[in-house]
């Protein structure tokens, strides 16, 4: 059995892809209405302005970001995995997906973006930091300061990495970046 998803999450769908390949001002309502099948005017039935898709879009994929990462307590004692999970979701975006981070193009958009989708970008990289502190706290059992260090290398190199690495177009120099971090994370 298949399941058929709405046209507000196909609209949803089709502006991630758009913005995660061309940035938030790559694409128009009316770009997202010639995909989906759809009035430029169904778009924004869902959608009144471009910018409500933009922070829909945002909200979602923090959301399914941080669900795909698990609770960080679990990584109790575990140094490694915290790393490793991490790694591997940004992994999926560069192999799987053949796309940057959203959030990653949208931080670097932040100047000329609406404020509402600004403001849901940046939850988007407080929520993965306060993610990764608590990770690394319950993995290696150090103080806040130190996890909140470690989170922001973390964090910034492996965005930094998908970006290097799409842009030169070589996979090889995200993994660079990653076997880096693990090194690094090795000697605490």
């Amino acid at each position: 059995m298949t399941t058929r998803i709405s046209k507000k999450e196909e609209i949803l769908d089709v502006a991630e892809s758009m913005i995660r390949t061309s940035g938030y001002n790559g694409f128009s309502t009316r770009d997202i209405a010639i995909s989906v099948g759809i009035k430029a005017a169904s778009v924004h039935y869902h959608f009144p302005k471009k910018s409500d898709i933009g922070v829909a879009v945002t909200e979602r994929y923090t959301e399914h970001f941080i669900q795909s990462l698990g609770e960080p307590a679990s990584f109790k004692d575990k140094q490694h995995a915290p790393l490793a999970t991490y790694i591997q979701v940004f992994r999926n975006a560069l192999i799987k997906d053949r796309k940057l981070c959203l959030c990653a193009v949208l931080g670097a958009e932040t100047g000329g973006l609406p404020l509402d989708i600004t403001a849901k970008t940046k939850i988007f990289f407080e929520r993965n930091m306060e993610w990764l502190r608590s990770s690394f706290i319950a993995a290696f059992d150090i103080p806040a300061k130190a996890a909140q260090k470690k989170a922001a290398l973390v964090l910034s190199s492996l965005e930094g990495g998908l970006i290097l690495s799409t842009s030169m177009q070589d996979d090889q120099l995200f993994e660079d970046v990653a076997d880096s971090l693990i090194e690094l994370m090795s000697l605490k």
